[in-house]
């Protein structure tokens, strides 16, 4: 694949892409941009390279989660090794809050994030993939680096756990997650 043609695509890709980078980076959206970014220059640098064994979008999800992964332990042992001194990290002075950041804050949005947030790594991983990025189980297997069989396992397991948990979030409001209402409630 061409350069120029290898640029277009992964400009098509970048919104799922960094969606897909936000996952991996537990929706921190300043690690998910820093490792994005290091997707990006290992891929311009040779330093991961398409062979087609699989699609453009299967590969670059792939090469995201495992560099995210790479960054997490990193910071991890960052974390372990800082010393007093260099503590001492500066918080930036104007924060600018986008439309999505403020879409995420509404109350269903945080439900839902709290819901997956109570799931396995991997079951999150599987819904998000088949969910968000529209990527067939096979696909999400692949980026997982996980059988076919796991990937489903996965994928099943998290969609009960999911309905479970959001099951009992509403019941606090009265309501049933499909739809049903409770007489009772204000």
């Amino acid at each position: 694949m061409e350069i120029a043609e290898l640029k277009a695509e992964l400009e098509r890709l970048h919104r799922a892409s960094f969606g897909w980078a936000m996952s991996c980076c537990r929706r921190d959206q300043t690690e998910a941009e820093e490792v994005l970014q290091n997707v990006y220059l290992k891929i311009f640098e040779g330093k991961a390279r398409f062979r087609g064994e699989s699609s453009l979008r299967t590969w670059l999800f792939a090469v995201i989660r495992k560099t995210a992964a790479t960054e997490y332990r990193r910071t991890l042992l960052r974390k372990l090794r800082l010393t007093p001194e260099s503590d001492q990290a500066s918080e930036p002075v104007g924060t600018h809050e986008s439309p999505t950041a403020s879409f995420e804050k509404s109350e269903v949005q945080t439900q839902f994030q709290n819901a997956l947030k109570t799931l396995p790594k991997r079951q999150r991983q599987a819904l998000h993939l088949v969910f968000y990025e529209d990527l067939s189980l096979r696909e999400a297997a692949d980026v997982m680096g996980i059988s076919i069989g796991s990937a489903r396992q996965h994928y099943d397991r998290g969609k009960k756990r999911l309905r479970e948990s959001l099951g009992q979030m509403e019941i606090g409001y009265g309501i049933d997650w499909r739809g049903k209402t409770n007489p009772s409630a204000v």
